[in-house]
């Protein structure tokens, strides 16, 4: 491209001036971290909005699932009526749904209420999050200034889950006075994000550009069978990864079949009609299909990292939660790093260099992970507890803070250079659905991956939960305190086992990077679809 080109990528029309495009990236990454943080801040919550509103542990969990349900499920059309009825348009309307929601959430007095808000938070998500990574593609000229926005970006999506932790821990445990009324600290999770939010939007239209718009190309029966496939595929990888559900579940079969059969049902519409909701042409480049596959696989495992180190601070090392929050912020920081330094690089060396090396080395940290041992026989365990918690002799150090570090570091090398090349060369009007697909993977991932690890960590402890049960029972302790205990010195197995499998899921994805990314790094500072020409007048 010409430097005219890029001159203009960064002209508002409506002003004809140019965009403040630090302005435009605050916006942009203020709508990505509270997308991300979101889906953890009411994680630490969920016992004082059960306490407060009466629900039950069966649908407390929805509070959790809603909102990934929702927000995995609307993606793909999310991206899509972004490219068709404007980007920028779709993302206030997203942020503007997202506070609306918060402030439903925050204000509710009844369990319907916030569930209902939970779900209407993860449609403004799903709106919000595709045109936002959209528009750093059409906004950002490429070369140094785009790949700089996407690290800021990605380390946004990566830091999101670990600064919610810290966040939602910290809210919850105040109780301010504002007017003379006391709010309580959970109530604040929804609430933060309403000023923030409709701030975003309000600042939109003078800092970003709107994309043209196609309305009436809305693929209605591809929007349908998509959307309810998706939502059912999520939900049943979700349910499979819960212990009281699983695998065999009724309701886990049906939602997975459900959704295999309409995402066959999705694909067969797609290759018939006019205007598709998902063109196969976003799937026709290698590089892209390899960064897609990447990019589902390697968040997997690391959304399973965050679940069961977080249990393990808390059950085995007795971490209260916001000192279990703060224990990820090493996370936090070192995102920023990885993705800084990699947004650097990758104008110099091919994305398949850095992304091979970033998921090495979080394969690395998995492996470190599934190192941590505590007493596991039950005298030792009893030992253990009766001195204080069952993972004293764990040192956070030497034996957690490592692999924090090198897994963060090597998820920023990753993010950087595979969003670029996930959304490269793609046509303009396929942007939005482009980074659709991109958040689809990584939630479906995520699904996915928590549910086969979660899995992996059931079957491992089972065995060690029956011979401890079996050991205490003939120690005459108490039965409700045998299973407890029971499930402690059972649970490290799981975990461990669990991250071992995880290293190995981020290998394959290391193998896939490797030998099939192979998009030149002088390519990434060029722009347009590579199958349409450029040409300059």
């Amino acid at each position: 491209m010409t430097d005219v080109a890029s001159a203009e990528a960064t002209i508002h029309k409506a002003s004809g001036k140019p965009l403040n495009l630090r302005w435009a990236l605050v916006l942009i990454s203020i709508a990505q971290l509270m997308v991300v943080l979101d889906a953890s801040i009411a994680n630490i919550a969920l016992p004082f909005i059960g306490a407060d509103l009466d629900i039950d542990q069966a649908n407390l969990t929805w509070i959790v699932t809603g909102y990934a349900l929702a927000f995995g499920g609307l993606l793909l059309l999310g991206g899509r009526l972004g490219d068709l009825y404007g980007r920028r348009k779709v993302f206030m309307i997203g942020l503007s749904i997202f506070a609306v929601a918060s402030l439903l959430g925050g204000l509710a007095q009844n369990e319907a209420l916030l569930l209902s808000a939970r779900g209407l938070q993860g449609l403004g998500a799903a709106l919000a999050s595709p045109a936002a990574l959209a528009l750093i593609t059409t906004t950002f000229p490429a070369g140094p200034t785009r790949n700089r926005a996407f690290a800021v970006y990605a380390a946004m999506s990566g830091a999101g889950a670990a600064v919610g932790l810290i966040l939602g821990g910290w809210l919850t445990g105040t109780s301010p006075d504002i007017l003379g009324v006391t709010i309580d600290g959970w109530r604040l999770t929804f609430l933060i994000n309403v000023p923030i939010g409709l701030f975003a939007a309000a600042l939109a239209p003078r800092f970003l550009n709107e994309s043209e718009s196609h309305p009436g190309e809305l693929d209605i029966p591809g929007a349908i069978t998509g959307t309810l496939g998706l939502l059912g595929l999520v939900y049943g990888f979700s349910r499979a990864g819960e212990a009281a559900h699983g695998w065999d579940d009724p309701w886990t079969i049906a939602s997975l079949v459900a959704g295999a059969v309409l995402l066959a049902a999705f694909a067969f519409i797609e290759s018939r009609v006019k205007h598709p909701l998902l063109p196969v042409r976003v799937f026709a480049n290698r590089t892209r299909a390899t960064s897609f596959l990447v990019m589902m696989v390697v968040p997997a495992a690391m959304f399973a990292m965050f679940y069961f180190l977080s249990l393990f601070i808390q059950l085995v090392m007795g971490y209260s939660p916001l000192h279990a929050g703060f224990a990820f912020l090493p996370f936090s920081v070192g995102i920023v790093i990885g993705a800084g330094l990699s947004s650097n690089l990758v104008n110099r060396i091919d994305a398949r260099y850095i992304a091979g090396v970033g998921t090495l080395m979080a394969a690395a940290s998995l492996v470190g992970f599934s190192r941590i041992s505590v007493p596991d026989s039950a005298d030792g365990i009893l030992s253990a507890m009766q001195s204080g918690s069952l993972g004293d002799g764990v040192n956070y150090w030497s034996s957690i803070f490592p692999f924090i570090v090198l897994m963060s570091i090597g998820m920023g090398a990753v993010f950087v250079p595979l969003t670029l090349t996930a959304v490269h060369h793609l046509r303009s009007e396929d942007s939005g659905i482009g980074s659709g697909v991109l958040n689809t993977m990584q939630q479906v991932g995520g699904a996915l991956g928590l549910a086969i690890l979660s899995t992996v960590a059931l079957s491992a402890a089972s065995d060690k939960k029956s011979e401890l049960a079996s050991a205490f029972t003939q120690q005459g302790l108490p039965k409700d305190q045998v299973g407890q205990l029971a499930y402690l010195g059972s649970f490290t197995n799981g975990a461990t086992a669990a991250f071992l499998v995880g290293a190995g899921l981020i290998t394959l994805g290391s193998l896939a990077t490797w030998l099939f990314l192979n998009v030149k790094h002088e390519e990434l500072a060029t722009d347009g679809p590579e199958d349409v020409p450029v040409h300059v007048g």
